[in-house]
């Protein structure tokens, strides 16, 4: 009988990156991080921006962002009194990228 040559997946590791995976995604799942996340795909914003173009009011565009900060999906410097956020996960801005081809691109076809 011949050996077997096939390669058997690790699943330990496959386990540990599920549950890495299923954590952004669970992040993803709520539509107001979502839509503060795509904005921050462009580059780095202050909350007053954020604020303004997403129409959320402030506390809870707070609420959500110190929810992406504490999973560590964005980051934060001061400038003055303002506050700027970035993506921080190169992960979490593929998936973004992914999501806005697959949904938001409407020049590709829809199949």
């Amino acid at each position: 009988m011949p050996a077997d040559t096939t390669t058997h997946l690790d699943v330990d590791a496959m386990r540990e990156a599920a549950g890495e995976a299923s954590g952004l995604l669970r992040m993803l799942a709520h539509e107001d991080r979502l839509l503060l996340l795509c904005q921050l795909t462009e580059g780095e914003l202050c909350v007053s921006d954020l604020e303004e173009r997403l129409d959320i009011r402030q506390p809870s565009l707070s609420q959500q962002l110190g929810v992406l900060r504490r999973q560590q999906l964005v980051t934060t410097r001061r400038e003055g009194r303002h506050i700027y956020y970035r993506i921080a996960d190169a992960r979490a801005q593929r998936v973004l990228a992914t999501l806005y081809e697959l949904f938001c691109n409407h020049t590709g076809d829809a199949s």
